[in-house]
C-alpha cells in the first residue's frame, strides 16, 4: 500500500510538471472569456470565449440581472459562432456571441457553456441612452511578464474604477507573436475584469508578423479574442475602428500597418478624415500604438505625423493615447511662444506603459509632465463640457492630472498635478550603465528634478 501511494505522488508530480510546462491548456469549461462591442454599446454586447477544440457547440445565457436567484430561469439561450485555432500545439475552439435588442441603460447577467460545463454568472451593463457621466481606463503596454506584474495593474485600476465602461489598451497587449501561452497570461491577468468590462484594443508592433510573402500578419489570437465594430476600412475592419459612447467617439487605429505599409497609412488617412467629418460628439479620443510624439529616447515617426496631425489639428481632437515607448509623457507639443492659456484647439498627446518593461526618456523634453521606470495606469472620465484625466502609478497614487472644459465655444486646460508628487525620472543604476558620459550629462540637464 505505501509503494502504491508513493506511485501515485509520483505520477501527481509528474503530470502537474507536464502541464505546468504547457499552461493555460483549453478544456470543456469556458475560459479567456472577453467582452467587446462589434455595435452600439447602448443596445448590444458581444461576448467570446474559449474551450477545447472537442467541444464544437457552445451557448450563451443572458437575463436581465435582478437580486434574486430566480433570475436565470428567464434567461435567453443564444448559440455561439465557433472557430478553430491550433497555435502552439494547442487545439482549441473559440466562441462568440452578439447579443443584440438589449435596452439602454440596464445590468445583465449572463455565462456561457454548455452541458455540465458552464461559467459563472458574469455581469455587464448597457450604455445609457442618454448622455451620462462615465470613466474608462487607459493601458498602455503590457507587453512581459503579464502574469506576474501586469496583473498587480490591472487588477489595482479595477479596484480604483469598478466602474468602468470600459479598458482601452493602446497595443504590445503580449510580447511575442503567435505565442498562446502569453495570450494565456493576459487573459489570467485580467481574469473576471474582462468578462465584466469591455475591453477596446488597439495592435501593437509586438501583435505582428510577417508571412512567407513578406506580408504583415496580425496575430491569430487577434480576431478570436476581440470582435469589433466592422466599420472601419476594407481589409483592417479588425484593428482600425470607431465606436460611440455616451457624447465621446473612440476611434482606434492601426499604427503599426501605417508605419511600415505606406498603402495602408492613406486609407487609414483618408478613413479617419470621412469619420471625423462626421463626427458630432463633444469628445474625440484617438488611440493607437506608436507615439506621434516620442517620449523614448532615438525614436520618431515622421510620416506617420506627417500625414496625420493636419487631420487631428483639422478636427480639433482633443486627447490621443498612445504605447510603445515604454516611459509615461504627456503635453500638447505646443510651438515656441505658445502658451497653455492660448493654444485652446490643441491635441492632448499622451504616451504611457502599464508592464514592467522601461525604456529611458527623450531629452527632447516635448512633455508637461514625464515619468520613467514607473508602471502606471490612466482613468479618464467625461461629464458633459469636462474631460477629467488621472494617472496613477501601479501602487495607486496619483501622479499626473489635467482637466479639460468646453464651453462657450473654446476649449481651457486646467492642470492639476498633485503638487506633493515629484517627477518620477530618476535612471536606474542598470539604466545608467547602457549610456556614455555624454548621454548621462545631458540627461540630467533636460531632468534636473532627482538628481
Amino acid at each position: 500500500m505505501y509503494k502504491i501511494q508513493l506511485l501515485s505522488v509520483f505520477l501527481a508530480g509528474f503530470f502537474c510538471i507536464a502541464v505546468n510546462g504547457q499552461e493555460f491548456l483549453p478544456g470543456p469549461f469556458p475560459d479567456r472569456v472577453v467582452l467587446t462591442w462589434s455595435d452600439d454599446p447602448r443596445t448590444s454586447q458581444t461576448v467570446n470565449w474559449r474551450t477545447d477544440g472537442q467541444t464544437r457547440i457552445s451557448y450563451l445565457e443572458v437575463a436581465e440581472a435582478d437580486a434574486s436567484p430566480d433570475f436565470p430561469s428567464k434567461a435567453k439561450r443564444i448559440q455561439a459562432e465557433t472557430s478553430f485555432l491550433e497555435v502552439d500545439g494547442v487545439r482549441a475552439n473559440y466562441h462568440t456571441v452578439e447579443i443584440d435588442s438589449l435596452s439602454p441603460g440596464t445590468l445583465y447577467a449572463y455565462r456561457v457553456g454548455q452541458g455540465e460545463s458552464w461559467s459563472e454568472w458574469y455581469h455587464f451593463s448597457t450604455a445609457p441612452e442618454e448622455d451620462q457621466p462615465f470613466s474608462f481606463i487607459y493601458f498602455g503596454d503590457a507587453q512581459n511578464n503579464l502574469k506576474s506584474m501586469w496583473s498587480r495593474v490591472v487588477r489595482q485600476a479595477y479596484s480604483a474604477m469598478p466602474r468602468a465602461r470600459f479598458m482601452l489598451h493602446a497595443g504590445d497587449l503580449i510580447n511575442r507573436t503567435h505565442n498562446d501561452r502569453e495570450w494565456g497570461e493576459w487573459h489570467h491577468a485580467g481574469s473576471f475584469i474582462h468578462a465584466m468590462i469591455p475591453s477596446v484594443p488597439s495592435p501593437g508592433n509586438h501583435e505582428y508578423d510577417r508571412d512567407e510573402e513578406g506580408n504583415l500578419q496580425l496575430d491569430v489570437h487577434w480576431k478570436k479574442t476581440f470582435h469589433m465594430p466592422s466599420n472601419g476600412p476594407e481589409g483592417l475592419e479588425s484593428s482600425v475602428y470607431y465606436l460611440d459612447y455616451g457624447n465621446c467617439r473612440i476611434i482606434s487605429l492601426n499604427s503599426q500597418e501605417i508605419i511600415l505599409d505606406e498603402v495602408s497609412r492613406e486609407k487609414q488617412a483618408k478613413w479617419l478624415d470621412r469619420v471625423l467629418s462626421g463626427n458630432k460628439k463633444t469628445w474625440t479620443v484617438i488611440t493607437f500604438h506608436h507615439p506621434l510624439f516620442s517620449s523614448k529616447e532615438g525614436r520618431d515617426n515622421p510620416e506617420f505625423r506627417k500625414t496625420f496631425k493636419p487631420i487631428f489639428d483639422k478636427y480639433k481632437v482633443d486627447l490621443v493615447l498612445q504605447g510603445h515607448d515604454h516611459t509615461y509623457g504627456r503635453g500638447r507639443n505646443l510651438p515656441v511662444g505658445v502658451t497653455n492659456t492660448d493654444a485652446g484647439s490643441g491635441t492632448m498627446y499622451v504616451v504611457s506603459v502599464s508592464g514592467p518593461k522601461m525604456y529611458n526618456l527623450t531629452t527632447d523634453r516635448w512633455m508637461d509632465r514625464a515619468a520613467s521606470n514607473t508602471q502606471l495606469y490612466q482613468i479618464i472620465s467625461i461629464a458633459g463640457d469636462t474631460l477629467s484625466f488621472e494617472a496613477y502609478t501601479a501602487t495607486g497614487q496619483l501622479y499626473d492630472a489635467f482637466d479639460i472644459v468646453k464651453g462657450n465655444g473654446k476649449k481651457e486646460w486646467k492642470e492639476r498635478v498633485p503638487q506633493d508628487t515629484r517627477e518620477r525620472t530618476a535612471l536606474p543604476k542598470h539604466y545608467l550603465k547602457k549610456l556614455s558620459k555624454k548621454e548621462i550629462e545631458e540627461y540630467h540637464k533636460v531632468y534636473p528634478e532627482r538628481h
